[in-house]
């Protein structure tokens, strides 16, 4: 499904900030980026990827760090009290 069609269904842009320890170096922390549509507060996306990550990869996870936004909204707008012309 497109994008815009997931946004009127109401998914959201989601950003996950993900902390694993390294396989090899337990004491070090490797950052992961993730960025899907989801739906918030449930993220189910996020969820299957993050059960997927522990099945198959071998980072511990340390946190996960989410936020997201939504795109489609209410316009904002205010009203300008002049205009000014250069040139």
């Amino acid at each position: 499904m497109s994008s815009l069609g997931l946004q009127l269904q109401d998914y959201r842009l989601t950003t996950a900030e993900i902390l694993y320890h390294l396989p090899d170096h337990p004491m070090l922390l490797q950052s992961y980026i993730w960025q899907e549509y989801d739906l918030a507060p449930r993220f189910p996306e996020l969820k299957r990827f993050l059960d997927f990550w522990t099945r198959e990869i071998e980072g511990k996870l340390h946190s996960v760090v989410v936020a997201h936004k939504e795109l489609i909204k209410p316009e904002e707008f205010s009203f300008c009290d002049g205009e000014f012309k250069l040139h």
